[in-house]
């Protein structure tokens, strides 16, 4: 009998000085996609995405060391441009712009995690961006 051929989880880099909002999202996205690792600051991002070479980047905006919006340019000018998906608290415009200049794929806010993360990154991992209708517009 043919094995039938298993698609790949995609993998899944998080970034939150919060270990107990990572949790969370660990077990929300568990099931559908590989984590791969989780960090704390921004450093710590850019050095596990190098390594690791994540399909996604969930980060938040407000990190130690560096913020998430600075690791990711700092990823593009070392020519690794992942997908990332900014999860934060902020829901200004200013904090939505910043993030798509960087090269955000998603903008989510935390406060509707649970509606808009998994839209978020389907729409990241199809090459289309999402932003939370709860950000400023």
């Amino acid at each position: 009998m043919p094995q039938r051929a298993t698609s790949r989880k995609a993998t899944i880099l998080l970034a939150d000085d919060h270990q107990d909002f990572t949790a969370l999202i660990t077990d929300m996205l568990r099931d559908e996609f590989e984590i791969v690792g989780n960090v704390g600051d921004g450093k710590a991002l850019v050095n596990a995405c190098l390594q690791l070479k994540p399909d996604l980047i969930i980060t938040d905006i407000s990190m130690p060391e560096l913020t998430g919006i600075d690791a990711a340019e700092r990823l593009s000018k070392l020519g690794f441009s992942p997908k990332i998906i900014f999860l934060t608290v902020h829901a200004d415009t200013d904090f939505v712009r910043a993030c798509l200049d960087a090269g955000a794929a998603g903008y989510v806010v935390k406060s509707h995690v649970a509606a808009d993360l998994l839209p978020a990154i389907q729409h990241a991992l199809a090459g289309r961006v999402f932003v939370s209708s709860r950000a400023s517009k």
